[in-house]
């Protein structure tokens, strides 16, 4: 089969990307199965296993597809794409008016639902591209790893539940001091922050963490962050939100929305298993199940059927609050 890969990003992802992994992850399963990739990227991209193209933003995306091609998967809105059978992965959170394709595919259970739809496909990981976990290692301290600067991650949740469990804090991707939530300064120096990190550093400081902490004030669509934690036996604490409460059954951490509540399960990790952890992860968020399950839909468009039978849209209670609950 020849599939195009769509997206916005630029790759390869040097830092810590989200979707970029993910493009570029499935795209090398897929080629490693014998299927032909080609992607269609942002300029200056480029790739050793598979064809780049440089996609151009004003340009009609109906122009750019290469007429071999068989199925274009998109990692972008495109709603009024009709030049091949292609499915549509919606990563994030777009809002109200948002245009869906048809075939668009989303990255939860939850997530689907809240656009009125049925279809999704979690996200897995490559572990090709991550160190052994060292499960029996002494756990020294806690983490957070999302874009500390987005108020809707709440770092500053992550370093109460911390505190108040009388634990060490490591944040991935924040800074100490940061002007994009309003001259944001942390003089707490039981938390140290490591800035956008790469894979090497990310993990070494997952395998020696004991929980990752991740207070999302949001409908949290996935969270590669919750995989990767569990990956390296880190179990999660976070709030009930989004992805979470189907990613993170009790077994593998624990879900509140009270800081307090987070804080007192933190002081008994001990109880959490890290290989099962570990195991969980591997077993049901890796990158082999997530590009068959691709597969399957290609199939599926390619034969001429819609994946949704109704167009997606968002379903939204009235007077949804921009940040979700967070209590003491």
């Amino acid at each position: 089969m020849k599939i195009l890969i769509v997206s916005h990003a630029k790759i390869p992802i040097t830092k810590y990307g989200g979707t970029e992994r993910i493009i570029w992850w499935l795209g090398r399963e897929l080629k490693r199965i014998g299927h032909q990739v080609t992607y269609l990227v942002a300029a200056g991209s480029s790739c050793t296993f598979a064809k780049v193209l440089s996609l151009h933003p004003t340009k009609d995306i109906n122009l750019q597809v290469p007429d071999d091609i068989d199925v274009v998967h998109f990692h972008l809105p495109a709603p009024n794409f009709t030049k091949k059978p292609c499915v549509v992965t919606v990563h994030d959170n777009p809002g109200a008016g948002m245009d869906f394709h048809p075939n668009s595919v989303f990255v939860s259970g939850n997530h689907a639902a809240r656009h009125n739809s049925s279809v999704f496909v979690y996200n897995g990981i490559d572990i090709a591209d991550y160190p052994l976990p060292h499960l029996d290692k002494k756990r020294v301290h806690t983490h957070f790893l999302a874009k500390a600067a987005w108020r809707l991650k709440n770092v500053k949740g992550a370093i109460d539940v911390a505190t108040k469990s009388d634990n060490k804090l490591i944040v991935l991707g924040g800074t100490r001091f940061n002007i994009k939530m309003g001259l944001r300064f942390t003089p707490n120096l039981n938390v140290r922050f490591k800035g956008m990190v790469d894979n090497h550093e990310k993990s070494k400081v997952l395998n020696s963490s004991k929980a990752l902490i991740f207070p999302v004030l949001w409908h949290e669509p996935f969270g590669i962050a919750i995989i990767e934690s569990l990956y390296f036996g880190c179990p999660v604490f976070g709030t009930p939100y989004g992805s979470l409460p189907e990613l993170v059954p009790a077994e593998f951490g624990l879900l509140s929305d009270s800081k307090s509540v987070l804080a007192e399960g933190l002081k008994n990790v001990g109880s959490f298993d890290n290989r099962i952890c570990h195991e969980y992860a591997a077993d049901n968020f890796n990158i082999s199940i997530m590009a068959q399950n691709y597969l399957n839909l290609y199939e599926q468009v390619l034969n001429g059927a819609t994946l949704n039978a109704v167009k997606p849209a968002l379903v939204q209670a009235a007077h949804q609050p921009k940040f979700l609950p967070w209590h003491n």
